[in-house]
């Protein structure tokens, strides 16, 4: 095995062993402050693969900077055989505004449909050609971090691209992953961009909007946590046994959208990521008298991951993500 190496991206330069912060230049503003993307080193005293993990490319989803806090106070450099990156947040603007893309770019608003951007494009294409362009050369294996922001709230799920090195690090996340779906040719993503690398990459969500009280962000941010180091577990880059899930299926995803204006009523009896037969009930649309104006089912066996937050809801509304289960992966 080689010896283990200086570690820079960005201003952030790690020397075996330790633990560097710093930024990736992107521009200078209108006001003269520069528009940097926070990062995280932290070198392994051995030589190993690099995982990089991304967090809030989505604005409005703060899971992922949280998550990367935990880690990054947990994970011991003297441990740890490779790099651990951690990118808190890649989406600054849209993070400053607590929206899903930034306000003020309506030509390219949403990183992850336009990633790995351009780098003599609009300004988000701009920040993901430079956060390319430092992960590209270095990332062996990546997730980025997604939740329900604030529209909704999505459980354990995953999407992977059915290789199975996609597959391998989406059961690494750990216990209660198991909704893992396929996602074939994944376009303007992290993840996508990696596949073209021949590396792998995986979308993971959970959180959001009825997920955000102190004690329910928390678990979010420690159970998001508790996956960065169960894939480093899996690939032995740090001490421990990892876990998986069981059982663990392989699916589509399907978007519900809403029939009917109105308010809207999970039923009472649903549960995240539980089985259900096609035309079970997931909700109701109601009007403001309380008359049931639509309903909303199963439209195959499987199990939600994904419920809009807001009961007002208007015709065409996004309300659910359904996985339609095809089989098991164990």
């Amino acid at each position: 095995m080689s010896a283990a190496r200086t570690v820079t991206i960005g201003t952030a330069s790690a020397a075996p062993g330790e633990v560097a912060r710093g930024a990736i230049a992107v521009t200078e503003l209108a006001g003269g402050t520069p528009l940097e993307i926070p990062v995280i080193v932290i070198n392994g005293a051995e030589p190993g693969r690099c995982f990089w993990v991304n967090g809030a490319i989505h604005g409005d989803e703060p899971e992922g900077p949280l998550a990367c806090q935990i880690a990054c106070a947990e994970v011991d450099p003297a441990k740890l055989e490779g790099t651990l990156v951690l990118c808190p947040v890649l989406n600054v603007p849209a993070f400053e505004a607590a929206q899903r893309g930034n306000p003020l770019d309506t030509f390219s608003h949403d990183m992850n449909r336009i990633y790995p951007g351009r780098a003599d494009g609009y300004l988000t294409e701009r920040i993901a050609a430079a956060h390319a362009a430092a992960m590209g050369p270095v990332a062996d294996i990546e997730i980025s971090i997604h939740s329900g922001g604030a529209h909704s709230f999505l459980d354990k799920a995953i999407f992977v691209d059915e290789r199975p090195e996609s597959v391998e690090l989406a059961k690494a996340m750990g216990p209660g992953w198991g909704c893992i779906m396929s996602n074939f040719n994944p376009k303007g993503s992290p993840m996508a961009h990696l596949k073209e690398l021949g590396r792998v990459g995986i979308t993971v969500e959970l959180g959001g909007r009825s997920a955000t009280s102190p004690a329910e962000f928390a678990r979010v941010g420690r159970e998001l946590a508790d996956s960065i180091l169960n894939i480093l577990r899996h690939y032995r880059m740090y001490p421990g046994e990892a876990r998986y899930p069981s059982p663990c299926y392989k699916g589509q995803q399907q978007a519900l959208l809403a029939p009917a204006s109105g308010i809207f009523l999970p039923d009472p009896q649903v549960r995240f990521l539980t089985m259900m037969n096609k035309g079970d009930p997931i909700a109701r649309i109601v009007n403001l008298f309380g008359d049931t104006l639509a309903e909303l089912t199963a439209p195959a066996d499987g199990m939600f991951f994904g419920l809009r937050a807001l009961p007002n809801v208007t015709t065409g509304d996004w309300c659910c993500f359904f996985c339609k289960v095809e089989g098991t992966r164990d």
